[in-house]
Formats: C-alpha cells, structure tokens, sequence
C-alpha cells in the first residue's frame, strides 16, 4: 500500500524518540473517543490505529494535522466536539495522523460593555501566537480549523501564515490547513407573552407623552432577537425605568426572559453580518474554505468533513496551496467580497493583518487601491427585520439554490468587476474551475428574498477610508448607509460632543434628557449655531432666540453632531469594540437622527449616522482627537472621504472654513490632562495583554516585530519595499521606520 507522506526530508520524528513514545497514546486516545462518540455512524470504519502503527506514520512523516477547536465556554464551539470526531477518523481514513489542539477563544457578545472587550483585539495576537508556538513545538505539517468568530478566524490564519513563512525559510515542508467554518446559529424569538407586555410598555409610554421611548421599544421588537439586539433593549428598557414607565424589577425581568430566548442550543455563529459572518465571507474569499462547508446550519457531517479532509491531503505536497500563498494570492478577491457584501468594520485591520503575517507589508491604504480600481457594487441585500439574515443565507445554500461566495464572486464578474480568477483555492481547483460548474451559482437562483443579489441597490459599498485635518486616517462602513440617509448627513456641519472615554459616554448617552442639556449648557456657540441651520438646510432664520432655535434645529434635524469617544485605540485600552454606545444611539429615536459617532476604537457596525473609528492617530499618541472638545464643529464630507475641523472664527462671519495647522497650540494643557487620565486608566488592563509595541489601526495592529519581518521578506524578495519612500508608524511607546507609500 502506497502510505502518505510529507514530500520533504525535515521530520523532526526520525530523531525524536521521545515524541514517538508520547504521541502515539494522543492520536489513540483522540480517535478512540472519536469512534465513541459518533456510534453507530462510524461503525463501518476498521480500528486499524494501533500504537505501532501510529509510530510508523510519525517515522515515515505522514501528514501530522492539528485539528484546532474552540473553548466550549464559547457559543459557537457548543458542538465542536462532533466535528472534531469526524475530522480525526477522517484524517486517519486518508493517511494522515490527526490530533486535537483548543484555543480559549474570546466571545465579543460576552465580553461586551466588560473589561474583556480590551482584550479582546489583543486576543487575535495571543491566538496566533498560540498556533505558532503549538505547532511549532508538536511539529505539526497543518490544521485543520473549525472556524468561529470574533478574532478567531484571522487570530488562527495569522499564526498558520506567519509560521508558512517561518518553516519556508527553514526549508521545511510549508503549512497547510483547510478552514470549516461553524454553522450559522438561528436567530431567538421574543416569547408572544413577553411581545404583548413589551406593545403595552410602548402604549403606556405613549399616553405619558414619551413617543420616542414607545417609537424605540417597538423599533427593537422588530429585530430577530440576537445577543446584539439585546443591547438595544437595555437602552431604551433604562430609559423607561428613568422615565417610571415601567419599575427597576419589570426591566430585570424582560432582560431575562429576552436573554434566555435568544441563543439556539445548537450554538454557532450569530446570524448577523457581523465580524463573525464577515470573516466566515474573506476565509471563503482567500480560498480557504470547502464550499461543502462554507454555510451550514447545523455541524457539518461525516461526509461533508471527509470532502474537506481529502481535498486537503490532495494538495498536501503542493506549496502553492500553503496557508501564506493562499493569501497572497486570493487577498485582492477577499476585499472585493468584504466590499461587495457589506462586510464588518473589523475586517479592515483583520485582512491588513493577515498579509502582514503572511509575509509582505500592507495597510489600509493598499486595501483602498483595491477597492478604487473598479466600482463595487452593493450586493448584499441583508436584513435583521425582513428575514434576510445569514441563517437565511445559509438555508438558500443549503437548497441548492445559491453558493455563497461563489454565487457573489459570479455577480461580480457579471458586473465587470476584476477578479483573480486564476487563483488556487484549497479545493486544489482554482475560481474559474469552481464557477465553470453553473448549477445554483446565479444569484437569480434564488426564488424568494435573495441575499445575494443579481441587480445591485447601489453601484458603491463597502467600508470607506475617511482622511481629515486633525487625523491621518478612519473609515466608515458607508455599506450600512441607505441613500437617504447619506444624503442627510453628507456636506453637513456637526457639533463636536467629546466623550474621554466609553463609560462617560454611555452615562450621558442613557439620559432621557440628553438634547435639553446640550442646549441649557449652550453647547455651541450662539453665532454658530445660526450658521449651522443655514448650511445644514435652513433658510430664512426663523428666530434669534437661542432655545427655539435649538429646538426647531432637532425636530427638523438640522443639528447634527458628532459623538467623539477618544482615549480608546490599541495602546490607550486595547482598542475595545464602541458597540454599546453605537446601539445606545441606535436605540434612542431623537439622538439617532442627529449623531454620528467617531472614535479611536473599533466598530463592527454602523449608527444611523455612520460610525466613524480606527481613528490614527490614537489620542494617546497624540493624534489630533485629543486636542478636540465640545462646542468645534467639523464638515461631514463623506461622499469625499474627508471629515475635517472647522475654523471657528470664520465659521461665526459665515465662511466654512478648515481650521488652521497649529490649532492645537493653545490646547496642550487639556491634552496633557487627558493623556495622564488615560495612562491611569490603561493600568487596569492586565500588563501582559496591552497592545503596546504594535503598528496603528491602519496597518493592522500588529506586532512591530512581525511588521519589521514582513518588511525585510519583502527587501530579501525583490519587492518595492526598498523603493517607495520611508514612513514612519507611531505607536505610542515605539516606531518603526517602514517602506510602504501611503497616501
């Protein structure tokens, strides 16, 4: 019998005796239980893994794959172990020696509005250096990655590219590894006794004058119920208690009876298009994925693992389908699709990063050269409240009647948009092999509420890189703005509120009163108000009385402002996620209309106004949103990419003007108070777990080590590192002179 082995002559098992005593008893044990646990749907399989014969695969180098599983304290590895049975039985079945290796991964709903959403990027590079360190030290040849979310899908890629990388320099066999993906979790049903006390809650509030409380109560209601719109019921559910609508004790009890009726049993990845979803869309779109598995709603089975598992060892001694070239040579189509299907803010660090790993420098800005060599069209007709979530998704695929990625990866080709469809794809196939298969690969397959669309809704889409005056970069998922509303936060001038931080701003975000503060306290300037309702819409003044002004500026949303949250970037706070205070303004009927929120964190998602993050420089490297404070007022231009900081003085005479270089002179002193405020602050992250010594949100927020690596692979390869002008990332305690043009 011909066995299965790793062409090349580096295994570190012909000399270590003692990994070949240990061993052996792992791989038994794992596909003893394997066997076990699966019963009768197994029995057909021969127990031929004896201890010899598993020393004698580890002798002759068979393939040695690392099947990498979740913690089952996470949602979506409820039902790992299934799937991690039928992956080693298959493993074996095909030749290779299969053994099990869980990550603790990090759940963002969990660890929402906690301490734990500042570890939360920082869990992306303690998992890649996890993967990196166990395969390193059991010598494993690849993976096999039973895909969650948050930062688990690119935190495993990472650490499997990085190490491509490594093991390539070494001369050893290069890393290979096939991603499945967990199945699509079904979004919770509001209990129809709790809906009906929820309708009178909203009518209760009515008759006590509190439209918007009733107006945002049945706003919720309206959504599949998730752990995010949770969050939106907790705010609008607060208010009303402040409000006395409903008691202290009626919240805790809709809260409960909410929480417990959310999640399916079963787990899996929430069925929202957040980074969990989005990242299930760029693995498929960097060919790492099986289409046997891309979107399941329930585990995979033993059939659909075997496809996996054989289309893996096929191509196990061919380096062109290793983890890193994989990237490389897909990323372009992998942005296309985060584009085209609207995908999560997040994903414009996590995809930047991924090619740092990988081996070659990149940043934001060369995301965006992607995105501007041809229009991207909007394809994704996605909804939380009209049925047209991923689970919904994941059912069309599962009839036969779309592909996934492969059905968007056709409509973009149908609609002109480059692709590189001669990229491998870890089927051993590449994209136009996979698209010559016609049946349900049209998007127009689809009979009923397709997701994937044959006709766009817009030519553009996508997550936008804003620049400014007072920071370098941020970006905006301008995919999660409808028309209308662009058009009514486009060429408008906003109030800067400034926040120094997340929990002052949810505090002030949650008071019912909020408006009628901003205008007692005379938030801005009363000459400046007045040119606001001019350029904001207003004609003719209709009084110069300060209160009525402001007033008839809300009920006719001309104010607008700009909710600034500083003081959370990777070095400040470990870059949290600003969800809570996005839904808090989501959830609040009379603020959504008026605000957009800008920060030096993270965003998945988007507020009614946009959401603005990944602001760089952060405010503790004194990046202009330090030096802000309420009362500026800055230009939305968001159709030019550019927010920018008004000069005052020329706003008060009518001229909209940007403000001057040096505007930030006589603001050192408030400056300096808020960086010490932040450094205090910082301490109550655990030392061990900040994100200091890393590159800026634009460059991935990656080690500055694995950044410098990548620069000097691509200097030793030839590349045009050496030949683009120097810059320079900041990173608060550190920089790092790079070879990358950037805007």
């Amino acid at each position: 019998m011909t066995r299965l082995t790793i062409d090349n002559p580096v295994n570190p098992y012909t000399w270590n005796v003692q990994g070949k005593a240990n061993e052996p008893i792992t791989v038994a044990g794992l596909l003893d239980k394997a066997r076990m646990i699966l019963g009768a749907e197994v029995a057909d399989i021969p127990v031929t893994w004896t201890l010899d014969e598993i020393y004698t695969r580890l002798e002759e180098n068979a393939p040695r794959i690392a099947i990498i599983g979740g913690s089952w304290d996470h949602p979506a590895h409820v039902m790992d172990l299934w799937t991690v049975a039928r992956s080693a039985l298959s493993l074996w079945t095909h030749g290779a020696v299969p053994f099990y290796a869980a990550i603790p991964v990090l759940c963002d709903g969990t660890a929402q509005n906690t301490m734990g959403m500042s570890y939360s990027l920082q869990g992306r590079q303690a998992i890649a250096a996890m993967v990196v360190n166990h395969l390193e030290a059991q010598s494993y040849h690849g993976a096999f990655v039973i895909q969650s979310c948050d930062k688990q899908p690119f935190g495993v890629l990472c650490g499997l590219a990085h190490l491509d990388v490594i093991r390539r320099r070494r001369g050893e066999a290069p890393v290979m590894a096939t991603f499945a993906p967990v199945h699509v979790l079904k979004g919770g049903t509001i209990p129809e006794k709790l809906r009906a006390e929820l309708e009178a809650v909203a009518e209760r509030a009515e008759t006590m004058g509190l439209s918007n409380i009733a107006y945002d109560l049945r706003d919720a209601m309206a959504y599949i119920l998730q752990c995010s719109s949770n969050t939106a019921f907790q705010g609008v559910l607060t208010r009303a208690v402040k409000e006395g609508v409903i008691t202290h004790a009626q919240h805790k009890l809709y809260e409960q009876v909410l929480a417990v009726n959310t999640c399916d049993p079963a787990g899996g990845i929430c069925a929202f298009h957040g980074t969990g979803n989005s990242s299930r869309d760029a693995m498929a779109g960097l060919g790492l994925v099986h289409p046997a598995v891309e979107l399941l709603t329930v585990p995979p089975t033993r059939e659909q693992v075997d496809e996996c598992v054989s289309a893996l060892l096929a191509i196990i001694n061919k380096p062109q389908f290793s983890v890193s070239q994989l990237i490389r040579a897909n990323i372009r189509n992998a942005i296309k699709i985060h584009s085209a299907a609207g995908g999560s803010t997040n994903l414009m660090m996590h995809i930047v990063a991924a090619m740092v790993y990988a081996g070659q420098p990149y940043s934001l800005y060369d995301v965006e050269r992607v995105c501007q060599e041809h229009p991207i069209p909007d394809l994704f007709d996605y909804s939380l409240t009209q049925g047209r979530d991923i689970y919904a998704l994941a059912l069309q695929c599962g009839a036969g009647y779309s592909r996934g990625m492969e059905t968007l990866i056709h409509e973009l080709v149908e609609h002109g948009v480059p692709m590189d469809l001669d990229a491998p794809t870890i089927t051993g196939a590449t994209w136009r092999e996979r698209l010559q298969d016609k049946r349900g690969l049209a998007a127009s397959n689809v009979p009923d509420n397709p997701i994937i669309l044959s006709t766009p809704r817009r030519p553009f889409s996508g997550v936008d890189v804003l620049r400014s005056n007072f920071f370098t970069s941020a970006v905006v998922k301008i995919s999660g703005m409808p028309t209308a509303q662009l058009d009514e936060f486009d060429d408008k001038l906003a109030v800067v509120v400034y926040f120094q931080d997340e929990e002052e701003a949810n505090q002030h975000l949650l008071d019912t009163r909020l408006a009628e503060r901003w205008r007692a306290d005379r938030m801005v300037d009363p000459a400046v108000l007045r040119q606001l309702y001019r350029h904001n819409g207003g004609s003719e003044l209709p009084t110069d009385d300060y209160d009525a002004l402001f007033r008839e500026m809300i009920e006719r949303r001309l104010l607008k402002v700009a909710v600034v949250i500083a003081g959370q970037g990777p070095e400040a706070y470990g870059m949290p996620e600003m969800f809570t205070p996005m839904q808090h303004i989501n959830a609040n009927r009379a603020l959504q209309k008026l605000s957009v929120l800008l920060s030096d964190g993270r965003y998945s998602g988007v507020t009614y106004g946009a959401a603005i993050g990944h602001v760089t420089p952060e405010a503790l490297s004194d990046g202009g949103i330090l030096y802000l404070q309420t009362g500026d007022v800055v230009q939305l231009a968001f159709r030019k990419k550019r927010i920018d900081l008004l000069d005052d003085t020329a706003l008060r005479h009518g001229r909209v003007r940007p403000a001057a270089d040096g505007w930030q002179a006589n603001r050192t002193q408030l400056a300096e108070a808020r960086k010490r405020r932040m450094l205090a602050r910082r301490r109550r992250i655990a030392a061990a777990n900040r994100l200091t010594h890393c590159t800026d949100a634009a460059h991935g927020v990656v080690p500055l080590e694995v950044w410098e690596e990548a620069v000097e692979n691509q200097a030793e390869s030839g590349g045009e590192a050496g030949e683009n002008r120097q810059h320079r990332i900041v990173s608060g305690t550190a920089s790092l002179t790079v070879s990358q043009t950037d805007p």
